[in-house]
């Protein structure tokens, strides 16, 4: 994230130093402000290289896995990733921090997430540590169990249901069988 700021500097140069020296006899003044803040790298990036380490760990605090619409991951193991933002299909297997399902997002696979957010479908093993949640467009099928649970009205939740994860699953709290949850 250190290299966002000097990339998009250096971006921001490259697109307007071509147009200074074209327009230098024309309309200096307006990009004359706007160039020298481009080419003076110094005090544009260094406020933006500065801000962007720090705010990124407070806000999410490491790496970012998006997978966009109409993509397809498939077979893989996915490590390291601290959230999957996921908008296309992915099969896979994960331990993350959070995974966040979008409502044209499918996951198939199994996964340990501290948080998940269901707006779209999960099939297969999911142990949430924390919290789960579905929203009224979510379906999550398959073996799931949970810390906390919230089900918006319209959300699915079916399978083998256990609350809580496996150092606090004695037995307690086992809900076998089919059950569908629309709260």
């Amino acid at each position: 994230m250190a290299l966002q700021g000097p990339f998009f500097g250096k971006r921001e140069s490259d697109s307007l130093t071509p147009r200074s020296p074209s327009s230098s006899l024309g309309g200096s003044s307006s990009l004359g402000s706007a160039g020298s803040s481009a080419v003076g790298a110094q005090p544009f990036s260094a406020p933006a290289a500065t801000p962007a380490p720090s705010t990124a760990p407070a806000g999410e605090s490491g790496a970012k896995l998006t997978v966009g619409p109409n993509i397809k991951l498939k077979g893989v193991e996915i490590t390291d990733c601290d959230t999957l933002v996921v908008e296309g299909t992915v099969e896979a297997t994960m331990n993350s921090r959070v995974i966040q399902i979008a409502e044209q997002g499918a996951f198939k696979g199994s996964a340990e997430i501290d948080l998940a957010e269901v707006r779209g479908t999960f099939d297969g093993e999911l142990t949430v540590r924390q919290k789960l949640v579905i929203f009224a467009t979510g379906k999550v099928t398959g073996k799931i169990r949970y810390g906390k649970i919230v089900i918006e009205e319209g959300g699915q939740l079916s399978g083998e249901i256990t609350f809580g994860t496996d150092q606090a699953s004695s037995g307690a709290g086992k809900a076998k069988g089919e059950q569908t949850a629309a709260a």
